[in-house]
């Protein structure tokens, strides 16, 4: 038997998103958080999964079953005896009650195993993985479609997983997935408030996200908070909280024993800061230390997925704006084509983005016939993007291109005209 079969446990190992394999491991990490001696062979897993009854797990490994799950060993399908049946009392909400042992019999299971007596539905790990589905599709839904219909998506989401904290009833480990959820729909709001808009907004959500990464003792969700203040930091003009953001990420990143490609998305973002501030030795220090983490990505084995975007693309990106805040368009427009031709399928409003400041390097390079051919291919693919920031470059190019005073320069300013009269609508 490959991978389980049609037993209780496998249900509920697959609706968590485990295989086998990947089960074993997060048993065993579990386990250590629960200082409980206790661990699983794939071997031992698969008779569980396919012998009836199945053994029974000793206490340890019941403890732990339970804790994953936020279910009985009873209800996984395993013959219990009433001497190691758990028995959900009412516990109550402060954690250091939680973490003492109840003991039913001669079996002590660890409170966190043990589902408070509420009113609300049980909220388990079928629900965390449905409920971590609809995070993974808001990043489809931004790449694809811009900050405002992923903002919807996100209230609609956080709501849900607000509810189930406060009326479901889960076990300490399903609780902390959720509040972990939380936090990244703050970071996600975070970021559409720093595209769409408003600035207030965004900034609230990214304090919001700073605060629950803390309560949750999660470094890497602060680190991420932290690159969108930092990017919010630049707008408002306050380069000196952007510097400290940025540093902070990166002592953060440090004590987390981050990887490459965390360490190179502050990286860009200090690139970034450092070039609206004019500091352009900075700024070449940041993209040096950007190239030697993107060197080392494939080194990498686990990344959050807020950072999987970063790499190549947005190194050249990175190098293209700081030759165009020295004053050199030219060195950056291959820079700038590399990068657009380096975005895959479906990050359609990146891809509208590099190729709006593609077309404004080339107009600043004095190519007006190829930047306004750039930008009607722009306004062509972006109909269905809904991003302020991408509205504003927009209307930048819009400004410059009047001044061009060439029939090609017109037409494509009349098209901004009306698509940003239909975007702000």
């Amino acid at each position: 038997m490959a991978d389980g079969g049609g037993s209780v446990l496998a249900g509920l190992r697959k609706s968590a998103g485990y295989t086998q394999v990947t089960f074993v491991a997060a048993f065993v990490r579990e386990a250590v958080r629960l200082c409980i001696d206790a661990s699983v062979s794939v071997r031992q897993l698969r008779r569980w999964e396919s012998e009836s009854p199945p053994p029974l797990p000793h206490p340890g490994q019941q403890a732990v079953l339970e804790a994953m799950f936020g279910l009985p060993l009873a209800e996984m399908g395993f013959d219990v005896p009433s001497r190691r049946r758990t028995v959900a009392g009412r516990i109550g909400d402060d954690e250091e009650v939680r973490r003492r042992a109840f003991v039913t019999g001669p079996g002590a299971i660890a409170a966190a195993a043990i589902l408070p007596n509420r009113h609300g539905s049980r909220v388990g790990a079928g629900d965390v993985a449905g409920f971590r589905a609809g995070l993974a599709d808001l990043y489809t839904v931004d790449h694809k479609s811009g900050s405002l219909p992923a903002k919807a998506r996100a209230h609609q989401l956080e709501r849900g997983i607000t509810r189930a904290l406060s009326d479901g009833a889960y076990t300490s480990r399903v609780g902390r997935d959720l509040q972990t959820m939380v936090c990244e729909i703050a970071c996600h709001r975070a970021w559409f408030g720093y595209d769409g808009g408003p600035p207030g907004e965004a900034r609230a959500a990214c304090m919001e996200a700073m605060t629950a990464a803390q309560l949750i003792d999660d470094p890497l969700l602060q680190v991420r908070a932290l690159n969108t203040l930092s990017l919010l930091s630049v707008d408002a003009g306050r380069m000196w909280e952007a510097a400290s953001a940025i540093e902070s990420a990166y002592r953060l990143a440090h004590q987390a024993g981050a990887g490459p490609t965390v360490h190179l998305v502050i990286s860009l973002r200090e690139a970034s800061a450092a070039g609206q501030a004019g500091d352009l030795s900075g700024a070449r220090r940041a993209l040096s230390r950007a190239v030697s983490y993107q060197g080392r990505t494939d080194t990498d084995s686990d990344v959050p997925r807020w950072a999987r975007f970063a790499g190549p693309v947005e190194v050249d990106y990175a190098t293209a704006a700081y030759y165009a805040t020295e004053g050199q368009p030219a060195r950056a427009v291959p820079f700038l084509r590399s990068a657009v031709a380096g975005l895959g399928g479906g990050y359609t409003r990146n891809t509208a983005w590099y190729r709006a400041r593609l077309a404004q390097t080339l107009l600043h390079t004095s190519e007006v016939e190829e930047a306004c051919n750039e930008m009607m291919g722009v306004l062509d693919a972006c109909g269905g993007v809904s991003s302020a920031r991408l509205r504003g470059r927009l209307r930048d190019f819009g400004r410059s291109a009047v001044r061009a005073d060439a029939p090609a320069a017109r037409d494509v300013v009349e098209r901004i005209r009306e698509a940003t009269r239909e975007g702000g609508r």
